[in-house]
This record gives structure tokens, C-alpha cells and sequence, in this order.
């Protein structure tokens, strides 16, 4: 990982080899904070089960999510795997969720990037409604498929002309997290997000899981009876290659908490 320049201390366990930051909603919210006032550009990673099996399974993937700074425990299952190694967590650091804690920050500017341009309006006007001093600087839907160079220039041209130092990145897993490290070097000033589905969340379109099932780490189960077709792989694949790998770590001695300056 990075080590941004910020006083702020956050412990982190290493689940298959990701660093998950021992932190809550508020801590997260407070170093991005620190982050988005120092003038540089830091990358936030929202990791489930399925981030951080990819990221053991993938090397190009795992290469890529070493570039992030922050790195918050989403899933409930890795919850459970940071307290048996003593991390004394009480709730994981959902991205959608924190994505919300971070628009209620008085005096930060912010920029959408993915999803199509009804759902970019539909998300501005009921993030405007929720939160009416909010100030999203700008968005951008960019198109299907591989981008060219030229499509990169114009995304970055846009974030860097909006001024926004929090940078929303909903493209999907793993599209986001190498949109965000391949182009790090060059991203104008900011915190970027990788968020996922919560632009479908917060827009309306896409249902969440009932609190129950969140808190008892059955979100995928709920997503994957939604959308079976799409997301049959990422659960049953990625659910038993994380099984399968978090056992021969363990076995292999397991992981104890460590502080970092993140």
C-alpha cells in the first residue's frame, strides 16, 4: 500500500494478503477528509470477499489493488475473519454506506464517474434531495467497452475542470480498480472511490438487501437471486476459492494486526 502523507494512524489486518483497514465509518471518513485537503491523489477500495480472492487469484488484479491507500473491510465474512485475528471490529465499512457518510461532509466537492446518463441524473437529483447542501461538481458517463486514450483524456479532463476532491468510480468490480491504478499517476488531485453498484443503490434501481441478511453476511445470497445470470461466478466461484484460500492461510498460521500510517 501507499503511505500518503497524514498523521492519521489506522491498524490493518491482512486478509489473503489485503491489508483491511481496522477502522469504522467515521475513522474512514476522516482520513479521506485529511485526503482530500492535502492536494494529492489517494485511492479508496471497498473489499468483500469476492476483492480479495481476486486479488490472491488475479496478479494482475492484486498488483493493481496494492496501488490503493485504503483498503475497508465491505463484507461481513472478512469482518468475522479481522476479529478471529484480533482486530476487535463491530461493523464492517460498506461502500455504498460510506459513500453516504462522506456526501453529508460539509465543504467537499464531488464528481460521479460510470453508469449511463439517466442514472447520473437520477442519482444527483435524490443525492441532492438527501443531502441539499451537498455539491456534486460534476459527472461523467463514459461508454460501454474498452475506453481510448482519447475517451481517458476527456474523463480526466472533466474531473480535473470540476474542481471535485472526492471522486465517486462506479464502474464494477474489477473494472474500477484498474480504471483507478492503471491512470493513478496521472488522475488529478482527489480521493477516488471505487463504489461498485451504489450508484444503482442510491439511484433507486437496484435493491439493497434487507438489514438482516447484511448483518448476517447474506447480502450476495439476495444479489445473486436478483441477478443469477450475472453474478452466479462472483458468488459460488469466488465464495469457495475464498473458503479454500482463507483455510490454507490459516493453516498455514493466519494474520495479526498491524499499524500502519495510511
Amino acid at each position: 500500500m501507499q503511505t500518503p502523507n497524514t498523521q492519521i494512524q489506522c491498524r490493518s489486518v491482512p486478509v489473503l494478503g489485503v491489508p483491511l483497514a481496522a477502522t469504522d465509518y467515521a475513522g474512514a471518513v476522516a482520513l479521506t477528509r485529511a485526503w482530500a485537503e492535502d492536494g494529492g491523489v489517494h485511492a479508496v477500495a471497498a473489499a468483500n470477499t469476492h476483492l480479495v480472492t481476486l486479488a490472491r487469484h488475479d496478479a494482475r488484479f492484486g498488483a493493481a489493488l496494492a496501488r490503493f491507500d485504503l483498503v475497508v473491510p465491505d463484507g461481513m465474512p472478512l469482518i468475522w475473519t479481522m476479529n478471529r485475528r484480533g482486530a476487535g471490529m463491530r461493523d464492517r465499512v460498506y461502500g455504498p454506506t460510506l459513500m453516504l457518510h462522506a456526501l453529508a461532509q460539509p465543504g467537499v466537492s464531488h464528481f460521479l464517474l460510470g453508469g449511463t446518463e439517466p442514472l447520473l441524473e437520477t442519482l444527483g437529483r435524490k443525492l441532492r434531495e438527501r443531502f441539499p447542501e451537498v455539491r456534486i461538481a460534476g459527472s461523467y458517463a463514459p461508454p460501454f467497452g474498452e475506453w481510448t486514450q482519447e475517451e481517458n483524456a476527456r474523463i480526466l479532463e472533466a474531473i480535473a475542470a470540476s474542481g471535485a476532491r472526492y471522486v465517486w468510480v462506479g464502474l464494477g468490480c474489477p473494472k474500477q480498480e484498474l480504471w483507478i491504478a492503471r491512470h493513478k499517476a496521472q488522475l488529478p488531485p482527489g480521493v477516488y472511490f471505487g463504489v461498485g453498484a451504489a450508484f444503482a443503490f442510491h439511484a433507486g434501481q437496484v435493491r439493497q438487501a434487507p438489514a438482516w441478511m447484511q448483518k448476517r453476511g447474506l447480502e450476495w445470497l439476495f444479489r445473486l437471486a436478483a441477478e443469477p445470470r450475472r453474478l452466479w461466478k462472483r458468488y459460488v466461484v469466488y465464495n469457495t476459492l475464498f473458503a479454500l484460500y482463507l483455510a490454507a492461510e490459516t493453516l498455514g498460521g493466519g494474520s495479526r494486526p498491524r499499524a500502519n500510517a495510511l
